[in-house]
């Protein structure tokens, strides 16, 4: 890679020409949804303390559970969704007949996932200024036998005043920087999958909308 990783950010169209011209290599591809992996990890971290002290107050180990997979989760999934983002952007270019390699595709689909990292930073920071405020409901042993008090309890935690004010603001985060990555993806396509960027477009921004509707509509319902 002989281009400056901050010009995918500013100018994804010259940056992905260029790419084009190049081996197919997802290793720095990997590395990015790697860093963006670890931050959603330590993001899960935090975000499961309230969780994981509600539940250790009934069993100890519980608390142990929610935090590793708080912590496991984000890393699998962020990989996953790498792979099932470009199978979409893939099957929908598809249909505009593109010619570009799932390789190629997948190497681009992963740069664009710098915004999502910086996203994420932000929502971590952000979160270490809320999760401290949220109160922790009380879950004896014997509320483990009870369906009811366990999701009262969660019920109680979700709806806490400083948890669903931080849930409101790391949504708002997300859209904001889900476009930014929208708009990388976009140049990806087009250059990855050799479609006109109308084309491309439409690719990227029918999933990315979808997400976009669901997002605001939880905000909403919170």
């Amino acid at each position: 890679m002989k281009q400056s990783l901050l010009t995918v950010l500013v100018n994804p169209a010259a940056f992905f020409d260029n790419a084009a011209h190049e081996p197919e290599n997802l290793r720095i591809p990997a590395l990015i949804v790697l860093a963006g992996a670890i931050v959603a990890a330590a993001h899960g971290y935090l975000l499961a303390g309230p969780t994981a002290q509600m539940m250790s107050q009934a069993m100890p180990i519980a608390g142990t559970i929610v935090v590793l997979t708080a912590v496991i989760a984000p890393v699998i999934i962020t990989f996953i969704f790498w792979l099932i983002w470009t199978a979409i952007i893939f099957g929908i270019s598809s249909a505009f007949k593109g010619k570009g390699t799932f390789k190629r595709l997948m190497e681009f689909v992963g740069y664009g996932y710098i915004p999502q990292i910086i996203g994420t930073l932000l929502t971590l920071i952000i979160s270490l200024l809320y999760i401290p405020q949220v109160a922790v409901p009380s879950l004896s042993p014997a509320d483990l036998q009870n369906p009811q008090a366990i999701q009262a309890a969660a019920n109680a935690l979700a709806h806490d005043p400083a948890m669903v004010a931080f849930t409101q603001i790391a949504i708002v985060i997300s859209i904001v920087f889900l476009l930014w990555s929208a708009n990388i993806w976009i140049f990806a396509a087009k250059s990855a999958r050799q479609v006109p960027l109308r084309d491309a477009l439409i690719s990227v921004m029918v999933p990315v909308l979808a997400i976009v509707v669901y997002s605001l509509y939880s905000v909403v319902m919170l």
